[in-house]
């Protein structure tokens, strides 16, 4: 192609990457708004518990717009959404907004502590298990790796508060403090937390780095390059490395959403106040609002982390 018609296409690929992501967020909507009306029990009856009357399920359904067809509720809520209205929470009795704010920084304080945990770990010892094929180290790496993608999050993060915690007491077990209020003891208590999802996310990132790597170390401008007598680790750092973090980074993103998703058992074992723990509780209590915009923002998070990285990838 020309460098004028590379351009285009690339333009035209970032559009059409663009277009599908409102397309999947716009069925995604209608999923989660439709699904929630799908769960066995009434949230009226559940909001009004001991002060029950057929006067007062009407009157809280009618102020809840649920006496509306379901088409008008959708309207009614995506015009909202747009206007910066997720609902109001009539048990926390605060809007959904301010909830999901709360929730969100404690997950994402998470998520990014999983990601730095995670790629300290996977990085070197997918270029260890590369470099070293087919040695003990290789067997280790990749083991430790096979392990720690296995193991469910749940049960690796109680042994770690057994291990950590409770027996070497290195660790706080449990709770949460914003990295920013008190940066020493936030990130003191996320150590463990991060660590549990990390090793999960670092054993998937380690095998694809060995096989990446490994495959770009069979490339004829490799070999060309070792038979100058250019030593290993330079060989890897200078010349195999760049072009095989590519489908590497291209993982990092797909996995985002994996880790929201393991987030929810993370925070609950480490009780962790973030949007998987309002959002399994806003299921039991059957708040509607709570549980659309907190799937909602996670699914937002998702694509654009995506698109992002389809847009790296472009350029």
């Amino acid at each position: 192609m020309k460098p004028g018609q590379t351009e285009v296409a690339m333009y035209r690929f970032i559009l059409r990457r663009i277009g599908q992501s409102i397309v999947v967020l716009f069925i995604v909507s209608v999923l989660v708004f439709s699904m929630m009306r799908w769960i066995p029990g009434d949230p009226v009856v559940v909001l009004l518990g001991d002060e029950y009357s057929p006067e007062a399920h009407a009157r809280l359904q009618q102020q809840l717009g649920l006496d509306k067809p379901i088409v008008i509720q959708y309207l009614i809520w995506i015009r909202n959404i747009f206007q910066g209205d997720f609902g109001y929470s009539y048990i926390n009795h605060t809007p959904v907004s301010s909830l999901l704010y709360d929730a969100m920084l404690p997950t994402l304080s998470l998520v990014m502590g999983t990601l730095i945990v995670g790629v300290l770990i996977a990085l070197p010892s997918g270029m260890l298990a590369a470099v070293k094929r087919d040695s003990a180290l290789d067997y280790f790496s990749m083991g430790f790796a096979i392990v720690g993608y296995s193991m469910p999050s749940f049960w690796k993060g109680i042994l770690l508060i057994w291990l950590f915690a409770v027996t070497l007491r290195w660790f706080p077990s449990m709770g949460y403090i914003h990295p920013w209020e008190n940066p020493g003891e936030g990130l003191w208590r996320l150590a463990l937390p991060s660590l549990t999802l990390g090793t999960f996310f670092a054993g998937l990132v380690a095998r694809i780095t060995r096989s990446s790597l490994l495959e770009v170390l069979e490339q004829d401008y490799i070999k060309a390059a070792r038979a100058k007598g250019v030593r290993q680790m330079a060989l890897v750092y200078k010349h195999a490395l760049r072009n095989a973090l590519i489908p590497v980074i291209t993982v990092i993103g797909l996995q985002f959403g994996t880790l929201l998703g393991g987030a929810v058992l993370t925070e609950t074992v480490f009780n962790i106040p973030g949007m998987g723990r309002l959002t399994v509780t806003a299921i039991f209590n059957r708040e509607y609002h709570v549980v659309q915009g907190a799937v909602l923002i996670g699914v937002v998070f998702v694509i654009v982390v995506n698109l992002l990285v389809d847009i790296a990838y472009a350029f």
